[in-house]
């Protein structure tokens, strides 16, 4: 609750003097003294669960306001700052030429087939931007239907396949805008190859699918802190008087803003599948079924009041689920419409590797596991016997095969740190891999190793972590070392190709990546260890694998750079306020970080099944022993700080770091630098132009690798 506000009086925003405080970064970078950002506390009185009231003082609630002429000006005032910085960076010039030669390669995606014709995303070595393409036959030419590049003057806007009709007649595709999470979605006749006059107007959707006779659609859609409701859009007429076919609630419960709803048709037109998700990640998924071959036929429950995660498959009339109910590491079940998940058949029963994904190709179940987070593939027939493997070319990261259950090939990629994606075509019958695309990144990866190792975390738990580097690279502590990690969101760190990543241990650095707690890398026992109050858990595996790298000299921590983003950035702002003496440099974009208000600002609220709410009595105590911007220290010194978000963010709201930024400024002892990166058009999703990537990977990079030398 809101106690007390100060007006904003006087001046908001000012420029330091040029000999006050100046600021010191590595390879004789000087700055004077950051913006001088005025103070208007706010103070807000929480209620703790048997204790009494806490105050909370919040000096830059103002920054809040994204639009207002003084927060404009706060960003205009930081980003010059910033621009004082990177104009001394003696290093960037190279380093964007060198980044954007690891960029700026061909790139193709997994193929969707329908019939003999397959269709991807491509984008050339010169291009900005993927275009939407198709091929008739598997080595046929290729034949551009969305080109990207004229979609936008400065060409950060994207395009991505939304879906394909089963007789390959109708394509929906989603254009986006920047890294914004919204996208207008659009239909292309693929016989006639014009676009229909239809369009869904920029939203958050999440499932678009044709309806069996062709001439609408099915389609969830977000309304911003209301619900997502399924509506039904007949091609041709208006799509602001489309009716709403789900939404407000079902059997009695009110659906609201942290419910997720999609809805996609199965390939034979039977059936309108709704998935009910609550929060992010999802306590449960709840699974409904509407047949479209009877009118005006009610939503009935596949599966629904159980607090466990469904992910359904389904081929012809039969649904199979990957699930976690009573089974943590996942098991795969034949569902039975009208029966209980505990009568349903056990097809793959849990084992002690957990299942990542499952699909179904040339009736087959396709089966991702992690062993240690390192990907294998096995496949099953549909009662469960085992029906061979796909063997992956090392340590690395795979998908699972993509394809359909009718058709006897499929798709799959596979990447490591050291190897970029490459993509295999399989032929189910013969059990052949073939490369289908390989990406041509001057990168020599034979000249690099990639090895896991295991360390404890503060409580003894045995933690994975994966560490690269060139060969003969030296362990005396005097290296540059990169990490990155998340740890959260049952979200798999597994180890990918990254561009940044490469370039850095090109330069002659170390890389390393930490499995922490909150993730599915061990399934769903391994993400409760870091929920709610036990956020700390993912924290101290963090230092932990910071320790285990010092004391095995692979760093020390003045060459130590660490990066994460949005919840990854939420442990770049626990790194800096709670172990600041561990780090030379941190990059920490489009972060998490007043965690008492995150739950206000855009979709947070989803995020509550995560973290909780700071708004709740019982939960207020352990969320604000860890909010990083609650414990920033005066006169502590800390390391050099590069904040980075932008307007673009839809997700993380960027008020996170527009208000850490002056407090840290402000507050720091150690001369170090600490800048705020803020885009007007980058976001948190994909999208933005290769011109602009190159350009905020080289900033990121350039400010890591000077900092730590």
């Amino acid at each position: 609750m809101r106690l007390l506000s100060l007006a904003l009086l006087g001046c908001t925003v000012a420029a330091a003097a040029q000999t006050d405080n100046p600021i010191h970064g590595k390879d004789g970078i000087t700055l004077p003294a950051p913006p001088i950002i005025a103070k208007h506390p706010v103070v807000d009185i929480y209620k703790v669960a048997g204790a009494a009231d806490v105050q909370v003082t919040d000096d830059y609630r103002w920054l809040e306001d994204a639009k207002s002429p003084e927060t404009r000006a706060y960003i205009a005032a930081q980003n010059a700052y910033t621009q004082k910085y990177l104009d001394q960076l003696k290093s960037l010039p190279d380093v964007r030429t060198e980044m954007s030669a690891l960029l700026r390669t061909d790139t193709m995606s997994i193929p969707q087939r329908r019939g003999n014709t397959y269709f991807f995303s491509k984008r050339t070595a010169d291009e900005n931007q993927g275009s939407i393409y198709m091929r008739e036959g598997l080595h046929g030419a290729d034949v551009k239907l969305i080109d990207a590049s004229t979609l936008s003057v400065d060409q950060n806007t994207s395009v991505n396949i939304v879906g394909i009709t089963e007789d390959g007649s109708l394509m929906t595709y989603g254009i986006r805008v920047g890294g914004a999470d919204e996208q207008e979605i659009h239909f292309l006749d693929l016989k006639t190859r014009t676009q229909k006059t239809d369009v869904l107007p920029s939203a958050r959707y999440s499932g678009v699918s044709v309806s069996p006779d062709g001439k609408g659609i099915y389609y969830s859609k977000l309304f911003p802190h209301v619900a997502t409701r399924v509506f039904h859009h007949t091609f041709g007429t208006d799509v602001a008087s489309d009716p709403m076919i789900f939404g407000n609630e079902y059997n009695g419960q009110k659906l609201g803003e942290i419910d997720e709803v999609s809805a996609r048709v199965t390939a034979n037109g039977h059936y309108l599948v709704v998935n009910i998700s609550h929060g992010t990640p999802a306590v449960h998924v709840y699974i409904l079924l509407k047949d479209l071959r009877i009118p005006s036929s009610p939503f009935v429950p596949l599966v629904y009041g159980i607090e466990s995660r469904f992910r359904e498959l389904n081929i012809g009339d039969d649904f199979y689920v990957d699930t976690d109910y009573k089974a943590p590491n996942h098991r795969v079940l034949k569902a039975v419409l009208g029966k209980s998940p505990d009568e349903w058949p056990t097809i793959i029963p849990e084992g002690k590797d957990v299942i990542e994904s499952v699909s179904l190709v040339d009736s087959k179940l396709y089966v991702l596991r992690l062993h240690d987070v390192k990907s294998e593939l096995t496949a099953y027939t549909l009662v469960g016997k085992p029906a061979g493997a796909i063997q992956y070319p090392g340590i690395g990261a795979g998908t699972t095969l993509a394809g359909r259950p009718e058709e006897k090939d499929g798709f799959y990629s596979f990447q490591s740190i050291i190897a970029p994606p490459t993509v295999y075509h399989y032929d189910t019958t013969t059990g052949k891999s073939e490369v289908f695309y390989k990406s041509k990144v001057p990168f020599d990866s034979g000249a690099y190793e990639l090895k896991e190792v295991f360390y404890a975390s503060k409580d003894g738990t045995r933690i994975p972590m994966f560490i690269a580097g060139k060969k003969g690279l030296k362990r005396d502590g005097s290296e540059r070392l990169l990490m990155t990690g998340y740890g959260g969101f049952a979200l798999s760190e597994t180890p990918v190709w990254n561009p940044e990543y490469a370039w850095w241990m090109e330069k002659g650095g170390w890389f390393a990546l930490p499995d922490l707690r909150g993730g599915n890398e061990y399934g769903e026992a391994w993400h409760k260890q870091a929920m709610f109050e036990k956020k700390q858990n993912v924290f101290d595996d963090w230092y932990a694998a910071a320790e285990y790298l010092i004391h095995e000299k692979y760093t020390s921590p003045a060459h130590f750079a660490i990066r994460g983003r949005s919840n990854g950035g939420l442990l770049m702002g626990a790194s800096m306020t709670q172990r600041p003496d561990l780090w030379g440099a941190i990059w920490c974009g489009y972060p998490l970080l007043d965690m008492l208000r995150y739950q206000m600002f855009l979709i947070g609220r989803t995020w509550t099944t995560e973290y909780g709410n700071a708004e709740d009595p019982t939960q207020f105590a352990y969320i604000y022993k860890y909010s990083p911007y609650q414990h920033v220290v005066a006169g502590t010194k800390y390391p050099a700080i590069m904040f980075f978000t932008g307007d673009g963010d839809t997700r993380v709201d960027p008020m996170n770091a527009r208000k850490m930024t002056p407090l840290m400024q402000q507050s720091s002892s150690s001369g170090r630098p600490i800048i705020l990166h803020y885009s007007v058009k980058g976001g948190h999703s994909a999208g933005v132009s290769q011109t602009q990537l190159v350009e905020d990977y080289a900033d990121e990079m350039a400010f890591l690798w000077t900092e730590t030398k």
